[in-house]
């Protein structure tokens, strides 16, 4: 039975020896690596955090500008239409000038039409005048005094029309 406790001892005196030179040379050398991976995996999540955060305020930033960006197409646009209005506008009243002159000067024609009408009609009626006047007095007259008194008549009496 000795025999058995001895070895017994032996055996554990050699497992203890085994641990220790199994801790100093396997166990340190795998706990550090591990304590090593465990600080890079963190350190990964920590910076994906950090990428995460700066993603978010990035897409902040990016929403902001673009509604920036809406809200200054929007402006451009509602100037433009408003441009566009006072432009219609301007091209509107130009017109209705253009029709005006184009009224005035019509009218300024009919006008000189008129007037030559009228004395046109005036020299033809004192002819008739005087040619009436003739055939009445039974003689021809051709006394230009004739014709001006006629001019003069017809004159007088389209003033008071």
């Amino acid at each position: 039975m000795l025999d058995f406790s001895v070895t017994f001892i032996i055996t554990i005196i050699n497992i203890t020896v085994l641990f220790f030179i199994l801790k100093k040379l396997l166990f340190k050398p795998v706990t550090k690596f591990m304590e090593e991976r465990a600080r890079r995996v963190q350190d990964s999540i920590e910076q994906s955090d950090r990428d995460k955060a700066q993603a978010r305020d990035l897409l902040s930033q990016y929403e902001a500008r673009l509604e920036t960006a809406g809200n200054e197409g929007e402006a451009i646009i509602r100037a433009a239409r408003e441009q566009a209005q006072k432009e219609a506008e301007m091209i509107i009243a130009q017109g209705r000038v253009s029709a005006e002159e184009v009224l005035e000067k019509a009218r300024k024609q009919i006008e000189t039409e008129r007037n030559a009408a009228m004395a046109s009609f005036r020299q033809e009626a004192a002819a008739l005048v005087v040619t009436a006047a003739g055939n009445l007095v039974g003689r021809e007259l051709q006394n230009e005094d004739c014709l001006s008194y006629a001019e003069m008549l017809l004159k007088e009496t389209a003033g008071k029309d």
